[in-house]
């Protein structure tokens, strides 16, 4: 499909509203991510401003494989997806009590089971890995590994923090997708 018919595509899909919201965000995060020759390079600013406010009409697991998807772009990525939202009810669900391997895994796109191995990591990569792949922030990290874990002692828990600092959003993103297909084979 030529790059005109795919923004002939996108077009189509914004005026079938918000039921189509979701294949519209994954149909504009793949055109921004390999941008066709044939597409006018104008046309990119307009389809940044469309995800950016199809996104916000998403639901969480949607804007968490967006993030994964953009993650080799971060400016893309921060232009579109504010974090902030993310962050906050990830956090929230945590601390209400709610199974953090159901919202991880949902956010992550991987089983419940592998989920629950990330969580259960004492070393606290796997939750780096998965925090940075999704696009927490420091402290929505933090908040997450002392409630996946409490009663840890505080060497654990700054080996976690550097954990989660030594390792980039695109190490992340290729580390989880190795996860995935080893979990798939």
């Amino acid at each position: 499909m030529s790059g005109t018919q795919r923004l002939l595509n996108l077009l189509s899909l914004a005026d079938q509203g918000p039921a189509m919201r979701a294949a519209l965000t994954e149909e504009v995060a793949e055109l921004l991510t390999d941008w066709p020759a044939d597409c006018p390079v104008e046309m990119r600013s307009s389809c940044e401003s469309l995800l950016a406010r199809a996104a916000r009409e998403v639901d969480d697991d949607t804007r968490a494989r967006l993030r994964i998807r953009l993650c080799a772009d971060p400016a893309l990525t921060a232009r579109v997806l504010p974090r902030e939202a993310q962050d906050k009810n990830l956090v929230d669900s945590a601390r209400a009590g709610e199974p953090l391997g159901q919202r991880i895994a949902r956010a992550l796109g991987v089983s419940e089971h592998l989920a629950i191995e990330i969580l259960e990591d004492v070393s606290g990569h796997a939750l780096a890995v998965a925090a940075k792949a999704i696009g927490l922030n420091r402290a929505a990290f933090s908040t997450l590994a002392l409630l996946a874990q409490p009663g840890g002692d505080l060497s654990t828990s700054y080996a976690k923090l550097d954990a989660f600092d030594s390792i980039s959003a695109s190490e992340a993103s290729r580390e989880l997708r190795s996860w995935s297909g080893q979990r798939a084979a």
